[in-house]
């Protein structure tokens, strides 16, 4: 039995935690894309890794056995943070990044030129600082950003996810970068993944549902629902990643629904 509301016309869901942990499915993921579509719900990804592109989550998919999604519904914090600094830095420039192929992408479609510590240039030309996940972090990297950030240049983080899950256990993620270079540095960075509303806003502008519509679904309290629950939307907390049960349940605001898995959640 579906424990999905019935006004609810689209999903938006988390990744690692919810569809996957390391290189592991949770559940039957074909067959659960099949019943969504089945019933009629749209779907979105929306995850705070932005390591990965788009075209990368789908092939990703694909070795689960999904197919037939399309790249727009795939939102990361990277496209959130290149639409942000687009924002406030209307005339683009250089940004020196920390950080993998899916921000390094989508700052570059959105017209900036990226800078890292193996091309680095004159930093006059650099107008801001961009951390993500890198599985390549170095002292060198770091130090570099923390003396662009002391400069005054801005300072964009893609997300505040402290750790990240792998069948192993939890390893550090963006959000112990982005400490570092905060304590070096004793300047806070814009950060524009969850829990800021940002990427959930602009998935369901793609979804073309309203956010009541739309019931996001995540695996850590801190960001996915905090970020669902600013966005306006209905909240889901699956148990297949970070969080237990015990801190759902004493989460405020408390979630709509709180769910084993995915499977479960869909029925």
């Amino acid at each position: 039995m579906s424990l999905i509301p019935a006004h609810i016309q689209s999903l938006v869901l988390d990744m690692d935690g919810v569809l996957w942990t390391g290189d592991r499915p949770i559940g039957d993921l074909p067959g659960l894309f099949s019943t969504l579509a089945k019933r009629g719900l749209k779907v979105c990804l929306a995850t705070n890794n932005a390591s990965r592109t788009p075209d990368q989550y789908l092939e990703r998919l694909r070795g689960f056995g999904v197919n037939g999604l399309k790249g727009w519904q795939i939102v990361t914090s990277a496209h959130a943070l290149a639409n942000e600094m687009s924002k406030h830095l209307p005339h683009k420039g250089k940004v020196y990044v920390i950080g993998e192929a899916g921000l390094r992408q989508s700052l570059t479609e959105s017209g900036f030129s990226v800078v890292d510590e193996d091309h680095f240039g004159d930093t006059q030309e650099i107008v801001a600082v961009a951390a993500g996940l890198d599985h390549d972090i170095s002292f060198a990297k770091l130090r570099r950003a923390t003396l662009l950030i002391r400069q005054g240049l801005p300072f964009y983080g893609t997300n505040p996810d402290r750790t990240f899950p792998t069948p192993e256990g939890l390893i550090p993620g963006v959000g112990a970068f982005l400490a570092l270079l905060v304590t070096a540095s004793e300047v806070e960075p814009i950060v524009v993944g969850k829990p800021a509303p940002f990427m959930l806003n602009l998935a369901c502008e793609r979804l073309g549902t309203t956010p009541q519509e739309t019931l996001v679904v995540g695996d850590r309290l801190e960001t996915d629902i905090a970020g669902g629950q600013a966005a306006g939307c209905p909240v889901a907390v699956v148990l297949s990643g970070v969080s237990t049960r015990s801190m759902a349940e004493s989460w405020k605001p408390t979630p709509d629904i709180i769910a084993p898995d995915l499977a479960t959640l869909i029925g």
